[in-house]
C-alpha cells in the first residue's frame, strides 16, 4: 500500500537532496500532493533503490566517515529503551492497519451473504453478477503478485532508527538518528536553534512538543514549571525522539539573530598543516558553547599579566559541532597579528585558555536559494569555505558544488585530502586546485577556471574569500562573466 511522505523524508530515504526532489516536482517528473510525494511514485522514479544502498544508510554514513570526521559520528541504532518505544509505535500502527483490514473483510463477507440471501429462490442476473464481481475482487487481492513498494518498506524500517522532527513555525524538517538529542540532531542538520549551555542548565533550548513523544536521556538542573510541563515543553538538549514529532522552537534566521558571546575555550591542539599554516583546535566548556553561522568569524584573545594578544579569524568548522572550533592561522611574519606571532612562537600550548569573542560577519549561506554552489578561495580563505561546505552538505542545500582553491605557494593546498574526500563522497562535487605567484594572479586564474571548467556556471551562487588583493578582483571577474551581484557573497581578510 502506497504511503505519502514529506519531501525531506523521501530525500532521506532515496539518498538525494531535498532540492533535487523539489526540482523533479517542478519539472513534472514527480507528482506531489499538498507537499507530499507517494512511495509508489518514488519507486517508479528510482527503481534501483534498495535498503542496503539507500541514502539513509550509505550516503549519510559516508558523509560522516569521510567528510565530517569522528567528531560528528553517531551510533546508527538507538539505545534499547528508545528502540523499544519506536518499535512499539510501529506495532501500534500495524495493529491499527490489521484491525481495519479485518473490519473491511467482515464487511465484504456480510455483503456477500446478504446478496446470496436476497438472490435465494429467484436470483437475478444483476445480483449474480455482483456476487461474481466480489468473488473475483477478493481473489485478485489475495492472489496479487504486485511488486513490493520498496520505498514504503524502507520508510517503515528506517523510522525505527531515525525519527522525523518537523519544526513550527518555520516548517523545517530534520531527523534524530540513533539516541542523539533533538538539539544535536537540529545542529547536525544545519538549523540554528536557540540554546546556551547544551547541557540542561540554562533552559534556552526549551521547546513545546505539539505531537509525538520525547524521552529524557540525561539529568538536567533547569527546572521547568508545572505550567510549562502541562503545555508540553521539554529541553531539547536532554531529550531524544521516541517517535516522529512536531515541535515549536525558536530559530536564528540571520546573523543578527545570534548575540555576541564571550566564551573561554581551551586549546586542544596546535598542529602545523604546512610550513605557513597551523590548525588551531579549541574546545569550549560543555556549559558554554559558541553559537554561530557557518562562514562567520570570531576574535581570539590571550590575556597575560603584561599584555594582550588578539587576532580575527574565520571559524573553519561546522556549527553542527559547537564545542570543537577549528581555525587555520597563517604565519604573519611581523605583519601586526600578535596572536599568530605568539602561536607560531610556541607560546600557545594545549590546555591554555583562549577567549573567543563573537561571532560576527554576514558571509553565510543564502538559505532561500537552491542554485548550485561555487566556492572560490585563496590561501587561508579556504577556512570559511570549509565551514560553509560542511554546512551545505549537512542541510542538503544542492546536489552540485564546486571548490576552486588558489594557492600562492606550491604546497599551499594544506587540506587537499579533505577536498578530495568531498569529491569522492559526492558525484557532483568538483575540486579545482590551482597555483599562482600572487593573489591578483590567483584571482584571474580562478575566474578563468570557473568559466572554462564549470559547466553552466552562470546559474551558480558564488562565495569568495581571500585577501584584499584577491577578493575584489574575483568579484570584478565574475561580474564581467555575467554573474549578477546579488549572487556573489565575498569577504576579504
Amino acid at each position: 500500500m502506497a504511503q505519502l511522505l514529506t519531501v525531506s523524508r523521501a530525500a532521506h530515504l532515496i539518498g538525494v537532496t531535498r532540492a533535487s526532489l523539489q526540482k523533479k516536482i517542478s519539472d513534472g517528473d514527480l507528482a506531489s500532493f499538498d507537499g507530499m510525494v507517494s512511495s509508489e511514485e518514488l519507486t517508479r522514479l528510482f527503481p534501483d533503490v534498495s535498503l542496503e544502498e539507500s541514502g539513509a544508510f550509505e550516503r549519510i554514513t559516508k558523509i560522516k566517515e569521510e567528510a565530517f570526521g569522528r567528531r560528528v559520528r553517531e551510533r546508527l541504532l538507538p539505545n534499547q529503551e528508545v528502540l523499544a518505544q519506536r518499535l512499539a509505535v510501529q506495532s501500534e500502527e500495524l495493529e491499527d492497519v490489521r484491525r481495519h483490514l479485518a473490519h473491511y473483510h467482515d464487511l465484504i463477507e456480510a455483503l456477500r451473504e446478504r446478496i446470496e440471501t436476497v438472490a435465494t429462490g429467484a436470483p437475478s442476473d444483476q445480483l449474480a453478477a455482483l456476487a461474481g464481481f466480489l468473488d473475483q475482487g477478493l481473489a485478485s487481492v489475495l492472489g496479487s503478485e504486485e511488486p513490493t513498494d520498496t520505498v514504503a518498506v524502507m520508510n517503515d524500517m528506517l523510522r525505527v532508527v531515525a525519527a522525523q522532527v518537523i519544526v513550527r513555525p518555520s516548517g523545517r524538517e530534520f531527523f534524530v538518528e540513533g539516541s542523539e538529542t533533538v538539539l544535536k540532531a537540529a545542529l547536525r542538520a544545519g538549523l540554528v536553534p536557540s540554546y546556551g549551555c547544551g547541557n540542561g542548565n540554562c533552559g534556552l533550548c526549551k521547546a513545546r512538543v505539539v505531537s509525538g513523544k520525547l524521552r529524557q536521556t540525561h539529568h538536567t538542573d533547569y527546572p521547568l514549571s508545572a505550567t510549562e510541563r502541562a503545555q508540553g515543553y521539554a529541553l531539547l538538549c536532554s531529550h531524544t525522539a521516541e517517535s516522529d514529532v512536531v515541535i515549536e522552537m525558536l530559530e536564528a534566521n540571520a546573523p543578527g539573530d545570534i548575540p555576541e558571546q564571550d566564551v573561554v575555550a581551551k586549546v586542544r591542539s596546535a598542529t602545523r598543516l604546512d610550513g605557513e599554516v597551523i590548525l588551531l583546535h579549541l574546545q569550549t566548556p560543555r556549559s558554554n558553547r559558541l553559537r554561530f553561522f557557518a562562514g562567520q568569524s570570531v576574535t581570539l584573545g590571550v590575556t597575560g599579566s603584561t599584555m594582550n594578544f588578539r587576532g580575527d579569524y574565520p571559524v573553519a568548522s561546522c556549527p553542527c559541532d559547537d564545542r570543537n572550533l577549528l581555525f587555520h592561522i597563517r604565519n604573519d611574519d611581523g605583519g601586526g597579528d600578535d596572536f599568530a606571532q605568539r602561536l607560531f612562537a610556541g607560546a600557545i600550548k594545549p590546555g591554555d585558555a583562549i577567549s573567543v569573542f563573537g561571532p560576527w560577519g554576514d558571509f553565510v549561506l543564502n538559505k532561500e536559494s537552491t542554485r548550485p554552489l561555487a566556492f572560490i578561495a585563496c590561501d587561508t580563505g579556504f577556512a570559511p569555505m570549509k565551514s560553509l561546505i560542511e554546512h551545505a552538505l549537512a542541510i542538503g542545500a544542492t546536489d552540485t558544488l564546486a571548490m576552486v582553491w588558489a594557492a600562492t605557494r606550491p604546497d599551499g593546498h594544506y587540506l587537499a585530502n579533505q577536498c578530495r574526500a568531498w569529491a569522492d563522497a559526492f558525484d557532483d562535487f568538483r575540486y579545482l586546485p590551482l597555483t599562482a605567484t600572487h593573489p591578483a594572479d590567483a584571482a584571474a586564474a580562478s575566474v578563468r577556471t570557473v568559466v572554462k571548467q564549470i559547466a553552466d556556471f552562470a546559474n551558480f551562487d558564488f562565495y569568495v574569500a581571500g585577501d584584499i588583493s584577491f577578493t575584489p578582483a574575483v568579484i570584478d571577474g565574475l561580474r564581467a562573466a555575467g554573474i549578477p551581484a546579488e549572487r556573489i557573497k565575498a569577504v576579504a581578510y
